[in-house]
């Protein structure tokens, strides 16, 4: 089995560089110590449903699989804010049909990965197997399953085991390796809004809805069957918490007095509440991605991410994108297109989990501001007077493929240009009043 390349962990990143590496006509062992999702589909565990964009569609289109994913998605051309009195008011993600979201289950989408690569003769899908420790000096991974344990050695091996990655901790046991990991003082919990009885949505199906509050925040994302899986995120401790919300009669209380307009229709919120865990959100960063021309990173096991840029999945799917082509770029010099695809990847994914810090608090706080809807309406009619020259911070986001930080970089130099415009502004219309509230005599 020397040949043959592992991947432990049969999510989505590891499912799609099975699917990928088949494709190039190598052999591939996905290692995953779940049950299959595909026979067991109540087992879903917590999952916040995905929004795809630029990024994911890319990597998916290389195998083979964007039109198939779509089909089962919904698109979300914008955002409802829904204010406390009841308001909704609709951003759009961009100014035109081509910049929109996909919400997508990422459960579905997983298991339509895993039946594509699954068809292949060159992907062997391990269910029930638990990566338990690699020795990096022989060169074998150990696996357990039903209490037995065994040693393969295989050419190379990918981690895509998660933010809890147990290859990370094992590729860099021994190894002067930078780790470090951050829990949000918030966590989730999710609930689920019902369709009407003839199975249209009750709220706008074709938008992520967003409830910002000072003491919470419900996100929800829209499914083909006219649901809504709903994300509630609260702090974990204090007045207005998880510890504090428990009992039915605190659950009513609490939804009756911040998210009133949806208590009509959540007719099983209690029941859900008490039944579904809370939580948590982690973002990390390390270094090294990778170990010699053995093991490598690839999603959550080198940079998770908090969810409220939406990039969790794509940057993941990116990050095969990327090794896959630096890969080819040295014609599969193992070590080379190892420390290539980390030095590509590594400074963008650093800069997306601030950028997804900072967007939280976008979410929760912001987007209710005035001034904020009056930025964003700025930026929207600028890209759409230069649409080659000025594009919105999240467009270069979610719209297109521009590395995390030269997005970044780039929206630091229009938001100077916007302050200087708002400047000179300020002191012509001061100017002007000045003149006349004083004039020439």
């Amino acid at each position: 089995m020397s040949d043959r390349i592992a991947i432990v962990g049969g999510g989505l990143s590891g499912s799609l560089l099975a699917l990928s590496l088949a494709q190039r006509g190598l052999e591939v062992d996905v290692y995953e110590k779940r049950t299959d999702p595909r026979i067991n589909r109540g087992e879903t565990g917590r999952s916040i449903n995905l929004g795809l964009s630029k990024r994911g569609m890319e990597a998916l289109k290389r195998v083979g699989m964007l039109e198939t994913v779509l089909e089962r998605a919904v698109v979300m051309k914008g955002r409802v804010i829904h204010s406390p009195d009841g308001e909704a008011i609709f951003q759009a993600y961009g100014n035109n049909n081509n910049q929109v979201l996909h919400s997508i289950d990422r459960n579905e989408l997983n298991r339509l990965l895993l039946d594509k690569a699954d068809q292949s003769d060159k992907v062997t899908l391990h269910f029930n197997q638990r990566f338990i420790k690699a020795n990096k000096d022989a060169r074998t991974i150990e696996i357990e399953s039903d209490s037995q344990t065994k040693v393969i050695k295989h050419k190379w091996v990918i981690g895509a085991d998660g933010a809890f990655s147990n290859v990370r901790k094992e590729m860099q046991r021994g190894e002067r390796a930078n780790y470090q990991q951050e829990f949000l003082e918030w966590g989730y919990k999710e609930l689920s809004l019902p369709a009407k009885e003839d199975g249209t949505s009750l709220i706008q199906l074709d938008a992520l809805h967003v409830w910002p509050r000072e003491h919470g925040l419900i996100v929800s994302h829209p499914n083909l069957d006219g649901t809504h899986t709903l994300s509630v995120f609260m702090p974990f401790n204090g007045e207005f918490s998880f510890e504090k919300v428990t009992t039915k009669k605190e659950v009513e209380n609490f939804f009756n007095t911040h998210f009133c307009d949806l208590v009509s229709m959540l007719p099983s919120l209690v029941e859900e509440w008490e039944r579904n865990a809370v939580g948590s959100l982690i973002t990390t960063k390390t270094s090294q991605w990778y170990y010699k021309d053995w093991m490598v990173l690839v999603g959550d096991a080198c940079h998770a991410q908090y969810p409220f840029y939406g990039q969790g999945m794509n940057s993941a799917f990116e990050d095969c994108c990327v090794l896959l082509d630096s890969l080819e770029a040295t014609q599969f010099d193992l070590a080379n297109a190892f420390e290539r695809y980390e030095s590509l990847r590594r400074p963008h994914t650093d800069v997306l989990a601030q950028l997804s810090k900072d967007n939280f608090t976008e979410l929760k706080d912001k987007v209710k501001s005035p001034m904020f809807l009056m930025r964003k309406k700025m930026d929207l009619v600028l890209n759409k007077l230069f649409p080659e020259r000025w594009l919105p911070m999240y467009t270069m986001i979610a719209h297109t493929t521009m590395p995390y930080k030269h997005a970044l970089i780039r929206s630091i130099k229009q938001n100077r240009i916007i302050n200087s415009v708002a400047a000179c502004i300020a002191v012509a219309t001061t100017m002007v009043l000045f003149s006349l509230i004083f004039p020439l005599i």
